[in-house]
């Protein structure tokens, strides 16, 4: 894969997720945001952190860097787009995707590791991933309470657009960290090529670290680029 990892002003996750690209023997590249070129990538990730220190709202003003003029082209042409964390909130600035990220229920940022289910395989994120499986990946986050109005979330219910839901280490929807709707902790658009999540499963990935089940959604994306060749 030929992956473009966007940096913004106040981005502390972009090295971590090129570094898991490039440790899985991919084309990962770093592009700044006052850029105009994406690099022609196959994947592009918006990165967790705190793009302009969070000013106004989280990823409001993220969305007006040139660089998301070309995420938004590449989107619309059907290109892999993947917002971790503050880039799920850049995501639904731009309209990308539906709904918003409101203030923690608790009003406190949570950095803890969290179980999430996979809810559906018919994405690229999930492809091969069997439903009802649980994960457990890193979040870190104040604004993760997912919001959407009565219709749009039986919207994204009825057209299989919620990839992860919070949950226990059973599956159960019982643990629910900042007051998500529906339990939401990740979802994707109708075109299924975009995928806004809290949770962070670049945090996930490495030997290093107490769980690698972050893996299992790169190797999600490997399994649909291999598919495709």
């Amino acid at each position: 894969m030929r992956v473009s990892v966007i940096t913004f002003p106040g981005s502390n996750c972009d090295h971590d997720a090129y570094e898991v690209f490039k440790s899985r023997a991919h084309d990962a590249k770093l592009i700044w945001h006052k850029d105009h070129d994406l690099e022609d990538p196959d994947l592009v990730i918006l990165p967790g952190g705190f793009s302009y220190g969070d000013y106004l709202r989280c990823g409001a003003l993220a969305r007006f860097s040139p660089i998301v003029n070309e995420v938004l082209a590449f989107a619309n042409r059907g290109g892999l787009v993947m917002g971790i964390c503050n880039g799920f909130q850049i995501l639904t600035e731009t309209g990308l995707l539906p709904g918003t990220l409101l203030m923690n229920s608790d009003l406190k940022f949570i950095c803890k590791h969290q179980f999430i289910r996979v809810e559906t395989s018919n994405s690229p994120f999930s492809k091969g991933i069997e439903p009802g499986t649980i994960l457990d990946i890193p979040i870190a986050h104040k604004e993760g309470n997912y919001f959407i109005d009565e219709s749009g979330l039986n919207s994204l219910q009825d057209n299989d657009q919620v990839l992860f839901r919070y949950c226990d280490v059973q599956g159960e929807y019982q643990d629910n960290p900042n007051g998500a709707i529906d339990n939401i902790a990740g979802i994707i658009n109708t075109k299924r090529n975009v995928l806004g999540m809290m949770p962070h499963p670049e945090r996930a990935a490495t030997d290093s670290v107490s769980s690698q089940d972050g893996r299992k959604i790169f190797q999600a994306l490997e399994r649909y680029f291999d598919g495709r060749n």
